[in-house]
C-alpha cells in the first residue's frame, strides 16, 4: 500500500534521547508470547513517545478532518489501496461531493461511479465498494462499527477494516500495512520474512499488544506517518525518530537496510 506523504506537520528535528537503559526492547516475540515479552513499561513508553510525536507532526490529510465519519474513512482507505496519497487527494473530495453518503453510493449507476473513479486505476475497488454499499443499505443496519463486521463486506481486508473501525469508532484494533510492518520489524528486530504467514503473525502479535486503548485511531495513523516520513524503506531518518532510543535497529545501517525481510512476494492484506 502506497502512503507516501504529500505534506507534513511541523519541521522534523532531532529528537532528544531518553536514557536507553530505562527500558530495553526484547527480542521479537511470537504472536503467542507477545503478551509476556512486551512489558507494560515498554508498551507505555512506545505509546507515549509515538503519540507525542504524532500530535506535533501528523500529516494534514482531508480524510483526517472527517475522522468520525466512517463513510469518509472507508472511501479514503479504499482509494489508498495501491495508490499514492497525493493522487488520492485529487479525487477524494470530488468523489464525496458526488457520493456524500452510503445511500447515494448504493444508488449510483456503474458508469457514473466509474467516471468519478477514472484515473485512480484498479477499478475493481470501486465495484467492490459499490457492492458493499448496496449490501449495507439493503440490510438497513447502517455502517458497521467493528473491524469484524467490516471484514464481511466485499473488497475489505484486515487492514482496511481495522483502520476504519479504529479511526471512526475508536475500536482498539491494530491496523498493519506495509509501513507499519517495516517500522515494527526494525523496532523489534524481527528477522522472519514478513511475507510468509509466520512473519505476519509475529508482526501482528506485536501490533496488537502495542495499540493504544485510549487513542487507537491516532496510534494507527501515527505508525503510518512514521513509516512514511521517518522510518522509510531507504535512508531512514533515525536522528528524528521518536523511538530511536528503544529501537533494536536505530543507526545500524546493516540492520535497517535489510529489515523487514520480504521472502516470497505476498503483499500484506488490505
Amino acid at each position: 500500500m502506497s502512503r507516501d506523504q504529500p505534506r507534513r506537520g511541523r519541521l522534523l528535528r532531532p529528537v532528544r534521547r531518553e536514557a536507553p537503559e530505562a527500558v530495553k526492547v526484547p527480542s521479537a516475540p511470537s504472536s503467542a508470547s507477545a503478551r509476556d515479552t512486551l512489558p507494560s513499561a515498554l508498551r507505555a513508553r512506545i505509546r507515549r513517545a509515538l503519540l507525542r510525536w504524532y500530535d506535533r507532526h501528523a500529516r494534514d490529510l482531508p480524510w483526517r478532518r472527517r475522522r468520525h465519519d466512517p463513510y469518509a474513512q472507508w472511501v479514503a482507505e479504499i482509494m489508498l489501496q495501491q495508490t499514492r496519497v497525493e493522487t488520492v487527494i485529487r479525487y477524494y473530495e470530488r468523489f464525496l461531493r458526488r457520493f456524500p453518503d452510503v445511500n447515494r453510493l448504493a444508488a449510483a449507476r456503474h458508469d457514473t461511479l466509474l467516471k468519478y473513479w477514472e484515473g485512480l486505476g484498479y477499478y475493481r475497488r470501486a465495484l467492490h465498494m459499490h457492492e458493499a454499499a448496496r449490501r449495507i443499505v439493503k440490510e438497513g443496519n447502517g455502517l458497521p462499527a467493528s473491524a469484524e463486521a467490516w471484514r464481511r463486506l466485499p473488497g475489505i481486508g484486515e487492514y482496511t477494516a481495522a483502520a476504519v473501525a479504529s479511526i471512526a469508532f475508536g475500536e482498539p484494533v491494530a491496523a498493519v500495512d506495509g509501513n507499519v510492518a517495516r517500522v515494527l520489524a526494525r523496532l523489534f528486530g524481527v528477522t522472519d520474512a514478513v511475507a510468509p504467514s509466520e512473519g505476519r503473525r509475529r508482526i501482528r502479535g506485536i501490533a496488537d499488544r502495542l495499540v493504544s486503548p485510549s487513542r487507537p485511531g491516532d496510534f494507527n495513523q501515527a505508525w503510518m506517518d512514521l513509516g512514511s516520513m521517518v522510518c522509510t524503506p531507504r535512508g531512514p531518518r533515525c536522528d528524528v525518530c521518536p523511538l530511536a532510543s528503544c529501537c533494536r535497529s536505530a543507526h545500524r545501517v546493516e540492520t535497517v537496510g535489510r529489515l523487514p525481510r520480504r521472502g516470497r512476494h505476498r503483499p500484506l492484506p488490505e
